[in-house]
């Protein structure tokens, strides 16, 4: 993405969007999936408060490559400023880092790669967790943020009443999909959470974003909105490849940015929250076209193919309820045009 001047003015306005940011100052942070969609922008965010509030946040960032994370945020950080530490959530490891704060991000959210490496996509969420809950029981006083996601909530029937997904809401989920590795993988991660907290008295929040968009998006992310946003960009059409009815949240990538940080300050030990802003609730085709809009292309309708039918969230409706996220303070600052207009811009 682009650091422009105006995402940087971004980001010094929704600062005033996380209560107590101050508890920040002066901490050790581990973030794992730091070069990833949802951890980027909050890395942006530590290093803003770092250099314009004399912050003194000590950064450790765990990933597959340092070259490729350092490469990424060439722009933000330098190799001194932060610490490295090698980490694969594929693998149990017994980290060596001082935090006080752990945000775990780490996880393949490519609908095009779960039907490519399920078993990969399911071991993962659950292995890489442990090694964080491990490092949270270890590190005496801290926290860890766990980055569920909006899917463990399952195929749920339609409300009638027109109300919106809640945090106790579950429904159907075909344990014998290969789909299922996401959602049955974030599901188990999640008790996985709640199991430590029990038994080794771990502490430990969980986030579960609906549809995160924006400039951090990658151009290897096989997901519609990916494929639209690049179209859109490059001036190409916009292909469909459903009718794209199903109801979805969408959230800035700030605004969930945002969103975590109050959950990692201001949630409760053992709480799942809900990231969804409801100015940006709207089917996929309504994204498309407001897309299409700001970028003066059109959509166009494909049939998928068998792989591409196969590869889809089974959801018609994922609306969710960000009632319990607003009560600690937070509200989404984007509407989707506003989101899409920066998207485009910083791309």
């Amino acid at each position: 993405m682009k650091y422009t001047k105006d995402y940087w003015d971004d980001i010094a306005s929704c600062i005033g969007n996380i209560p107590e940011i101050e508890k920040l100052y002066n901490k050790k942070i581990l973030i794992t999936g730091a070069t990833g969609m949802l951890a980027s922008p909050v890395i942006d965010i530590i290093s803003f408060l770092n250099k314009e509030k004399n912050a003194g946040i000590k950064l450790t960032l765990a990933g597959r490559n340092r070259q490729r994370t350092f490469e990424r945020f060439k722009d933000v950080i330098s190799e001194e400023e932060v610490r490295f530490v090698e980490f694969d959530a594929n693998y149990i490891y017994k980290l060596n880092v001082e935090a006080d704060y752990i945000i775990h991000a780490a996880s393949n959210a490519d609908n095009g790669m779960f039907l490519k490496e399920p078993a990969e996509t399911l071991f993962s969420n659950v292995v890489g967790v442990k090694s964080m809950l491990d490092l949270n029981v270890k590190n005496k006083g801290s926290r860890l943020l766990y980055i569920s996601s909006s899917e463990v909530y399952g195929e749920l029937p339609k409300k009638t009443d027109g109300s919106m997904i809640k945090e106790t809401d579950y429904g159907y989920v075909d344990v014998l999909s290969t789909r299922s590795c996401y959602p049955n993988g974030k599901r188990a991660a999640e008790t996985l959470c709640s199991c430590y907290i029990n038994e080794y008295g771990a502490d430990v929040v969980i986030a579960r974003p609906g549809y995160i968009y924006g400039p951090t998006i990658k151009e290897s992310d096989k997901r519609a909105s990916a494929a639209f946003t690049f179209d859109a960009a490059a001036g190409r059409n916009i292909v469909m490849k459903s009718k794209g009815e199903q109801l979805r949240s969408y959230c800035y990538m700030l605004d969930c940015a945002t969103a975590l940080l109050t959950i990692l300050l201001k949630g409760e030990c053992g709480e799942a929250y809900n990231i969804s802003n409801k100015d940006a609730i709207v089917s996929i085709r309504d994204v498309a076209e407001a897309l299409a809009k700001e970028s003066g292309v059109s959509v166009v309708f494909e049939n998928p193919s068998d792989a591409e039918k196969s590869s889809y969230n089974t959801m018609d409706n994922s609306a969710l309820d960000a009632t319990k996220l607003e009560n600690l303070g937070w509200q989404g600052t984007y509407t989707l045009t506003e989101g899409i207009r920066r998207t485009l811009r910083d791309l």
